[in-house]
């Protein structure tokens, strides 16, 4: 026990700048290759951006989604094969292929070279394709961040029309396939106790079936301000990675309208809008357009830098498997207020940032107010945000336990490691 492993970490989406899935696949494949594990990262577009050492394997899809162009019809020449052909009808028919057609392609890809790994770790992918390699006896793993089965029920809730709502169904018919293929693998992994009982309600799988190893961030790289530079005034910054109804956004632009008839508070998201959705449709409804400052994906350099200057970091989420963006924040010393929802409370802690209501809107406008308002509180609650990372989030930790765990799975399989 406790020898290099020969690791394949799978996942079918891997935005580098924004978004989970990306920075935890760089982050992973980083920390186990410098624990002296050899990794290998299979991935969709949008491709990662990894560390020197770390060998990427692209499985191009169609890229259906990608922009400026999403929901684009490929030329003739662009299919390849039936797997092309699976995801293409799937799009035209409402409903989400990747998750299903990545794994197939990485079933395909790994199953002739199956002797090169140890261990396969999907990101949240969990297709149909996973269950070739587990037949196979290749010892395939998954981290589950939160069930997506959540994102449905919100965006069913908030769903205008009927016709929205079927097209939802549609869309979300991938969880189904994804519960069923997680109560089939050799291991399921979580970030939090929270999403860990979620699983076991959304998902079908017991919570005793699945470990729980919180993700984190590189305290090396997310600091404090430098000393001497002071935060913006009455700043408010927000990280989303999506612009839908589980994010909360637009209850956060209706606390700012209600802060901005007492002061000129501006708010920067870390993200973008999309034409005609919820957010952009509050920023007119609310007068907000000279008031809000979407900066789309940005590099970890910038997001730092925006981290370390803003006076107050929120996360009103209705929901939240983990949240990084609450650890980077916390890493920079910078004060939270956030919603009860999910893991928020798990992962911030009692003393980190004040906590409402999920959906709330007066107790998030007076939490942030509270917070604009009083430097000392701002200061003290940075502080204990940094002092709760540097115990318990690091993505050195992170590797650590994923190691341990992948020799746990091997050993209860038999598998010499």
């Amino acid at each position: 026990m406790g020898g290099s492993l020969r690791i394949a970490l799978l996942s079918y989406r891997s935005k580098p700048h924004s978004g989970g899935q990306g920075v935890y696949v760089r982050a992973l494949s980083r920390e186990l290759t410098e624990l002296g594990h050899r990794v290998e990262v299979l991935s969709g577009q949008p491709y990662p951006e990894l560390d020197a050492g770390v060998p990427l394997t692209r499985l191009p899809s169609l890229d259906l989604y990608r922009e400026p162009d999403p929901f684009r019809t490929p030329r003739p020449s662009e299919f390849r094969d039936w797997i092309d052909v699976a995801e293409w009808a799937t799009m035209c028919t409402a409903g989400f292929p990747e998750p299903m057609t990545f794994s197939l392609r990485a079933a395909r890809l790994l199953l002739p070279r199956a002797a090169e790994f140890d261990v396969v770790h999907d990101n949240q992918s969990l297709g149909w394709g996973l269950l070739r390699l587990v037949g196979a006896g290749l010892p395939t793993v998954a981290t589950v961040h939160h069930p997506v089965a959540i994102d449905r029920r919100l965006e069913l809730a908030a769903a205008p029309t009927l016709r929205r709502r079927l097209t939802l169904h549609r869309w979300y018919a991938f969880t189904g396939m994804q519960a069923r293929v997680a109560r089939r693998l050799d291991g399921v992994t979580t970030v939090s106790e929270s999403s860990r009982r979620d699983i076991d309600a959304h998902m079908g799988l017991p919570a005793d079936r699945v470990d729980v190893i919180p993700v984190g961030i590189d305290p090396d790289e997310f600091t404090p301000p430098p000393a001497g530079q002071a935060r913006d005034t009455d700043s408010i910054l927000v990280i989303t990675s999506a612009d839908v109804p589980l994010k909360g956004l637009v209850h956060l632009l209706e606390a700012l309208a209600k802060l901005r008839t007492e002061r000129p508070v501006r708010l920067t998201v870390i993200g973008t809008a999309r034409p005609g959705g919820p957010a952009d449709t509050a920023l007119d409804r609310l007068s907000l357009r000279d008031a809000v400052r979407f900066t789309g994906a940005v590099p970890e350099a910038e997001l730092i830098r925006l981290l370390q200057r803003a006076s107050v970091v929120a996360i009103p989420s209705l929901y939240e498997g983990f949240s990084l963006p609450a650890i980077e924040a916390m890493a920079c010393a910078t004060p939270l207020v956030t919603t009860d929802a999910g893991a928020l409370p798990e992962v911030v802690g009692p003393d980190a940032g004040l906590r409402v209501r999920a959906g709330d809107v007066g107790e998030l406008t007076a939490a942030l107010k509270t917070v604009l308002d009083s430097a000392s509180l701002a200061e003290e609650l940075g502080r204990a945000g940094r002092r709760r990372v540097l115990d318990l989030f690091t993505w050195r930790a992170t590797a650590q336990r994923t190691a341990d765990w992948y020799e746990q799975i091997l050993e209860r399989k038999g598998r010499p490691c």
